[in-house]
């Protein structure tokens, strides 16, 4: 298998990590307010922590941390199945 350009792994950058974090809090707090009355206030508050979370991902170019390997190659195994028609 080809190696590709990139050393690192899959986990994505610290940077990332901190824009996802920032937006899976903005959800939790949304989600923790509609279920505690609905609080509405806090509820859009949730939603705001996630815009900044979204434009925080925008500005540290959250989708240049994928990583795109080079294509497998497997061979097809042969299996039998008992629903399998043979011809003859």
């Amino acid at each position: 298998m080809a190696q590709s350009g990139h050393q690192g792994s899959h986990a994505g950058s610290p940077k990332s990590w901190l824009a996802v974090s920032t937006i899976l809090i903005g959800f939790l707090v949304g989600g923790i307010a509609l279920v505690a009355g609905p609080n509405w206030l806090f509820f859009w508050v949730g939603v705001g922590i996630c815009a900044v979370g979204g434009l925080l991902a925008l500005a540290v170019d959250i989708f240049s941390d994928v990583i795109v390997d080079a294509p497998r190659e497997i061979e097809a195994q042969e299996h039998h199945s008992p629903f399998e028609h043979h011809k003859a």
